[in-house]
């Protein structure tokens, strides 16, 4: 696709006059929430929390270029990522667990939402890249339209934990042109234990499924940059926690074998994880490699390449 032929989703979205509609729709949630597979049934719209602990405004840890995303979405002038306050999947491990668990960062307005996602569009950015937008889908519609009129063109990307729910995707249909869940676990048992959700693999699988419905694999223009489709991330964990194998399988299979896929050798131990818990090591040099042979094996055919951490055994 090159970049001369491509428009983003949400141009057409708006020019159709659609976003009213998913707006009520999406706010609509709020009052008994069931925007994420948590269904926590709180009014959020009256200053309730679940969960997530998010309320009705968006709140911002940061924003800026970021150049340690995948090499599609980096380019040469970065990715313009937009890391969101909360979280509703809340791993014991998160690398970001000043964010997702402690609540760094602040409310802002949906103007202000809108003029974040110029500024980062007039540095250069590719693209818009909303970190952990799940709890947030009603707020992120809101402030779309405004950024639309003031000239927002480039791909948006929804870079979540993969625990989304396929009704609130729905609502994304046409707005979203560039979906990057994470495939966390394979299995409820260790779903269950460090992020209690017996449920992750099962909505993970809906997730992917759907987001893969909507925009297809990743398509990248004459420079190498992702204008649309789907981007699949995984995390290795020690002991085989992370269950890869039947991770792989299910994308190369069920989705597709070209589904752009990045295995993740980067995890620490962090935020609750203890000392002596299976995953209070990182994983070693042989546990990636074995992970990237099961993606081959398994039919994968786009790996990311990007140069890997140094891997150290413990």
């Amino acid at each position: 696709m090159s970049r001369q032929a491509f428009e983003a989703a949400y141009v057409h979205t708006h020019r159709a006059g659609l976003f009213p509609e998913r707006i009520e729709k999406a706010f609509a949630l709020f009052a008994s929430c069931t925007l994420c597979p948590r269904r926590c049934r709180v009014n959020r719209l009256n200053g309730e929390l679940g969960t997530c602990r998010a309320g009705c405004l968006p709140e911002v840890s940061s924003y800026s270029p970021h150049f340690g995303e995948e090499r599609p979405l980096v380019g040469l002038h970065g990715s313009g990522t937009i890391f969101l306050t909360h979280c509703n999947l809340r791993c014991s491990f998160c690398q970001n667990y000043s964010l997702s668990h402690l609540g760094e960062g602040r409310e802002v307005s949906f103007e202000r939402m809108a003029r974040m996602m110029m500024e980062l569009q007039d540095l250069g950015c590719h693209n818009i890249n909303f970190v952990t937008p799940t709890h947030y889908v009603p707020q992120i519609l809101r402030a779309l339209p405004e950024a639309i009129d003031l000239g927002l063109r480039v791909p948006l990307v929804y870079n979540s934990s993969g625990y989304d729910s396929v009704a609130a995707l729905k609502l994304l249909d046409g707005i979203f042109d560039i979906y990057m869940p994470d495939f966390k676990f394979a299995r409820s048992g260790p779903a269950e234990e460090y992020c209690q959700a017996a449920d992750y693999p099962e909505v993970a699988r809906s997730a992917i499924t759907e987001m893969h419905r909507q925009v297809g694999d990743l398509v990248l223009d004459e420079r190498g940059i992702a204008r649309r489709g789907l981007l699949v991330r995984h995390l290795v964990l020690p002991e085989g926690l992370a269950g890869t194998d039947e991770v792989v399988r299910f994308l190369a299979a069920e989705i597709s074998p070209n589904t752009y896929v990045n295995i993740m050798d980067q995890y620490f131990p962090c935020g609750d994880i203890a000392p002596r818990s299976p995953l209070g090591r990182r994983i070693t040099g042989e546990e990636f490699e074995e992970a990237l042979d099961k993606a081959r094996t398994a039919g994968l055919t786009r790996l990311d390449n990007r140069e890997r951490h140094r891997l150290v055994s413990y």
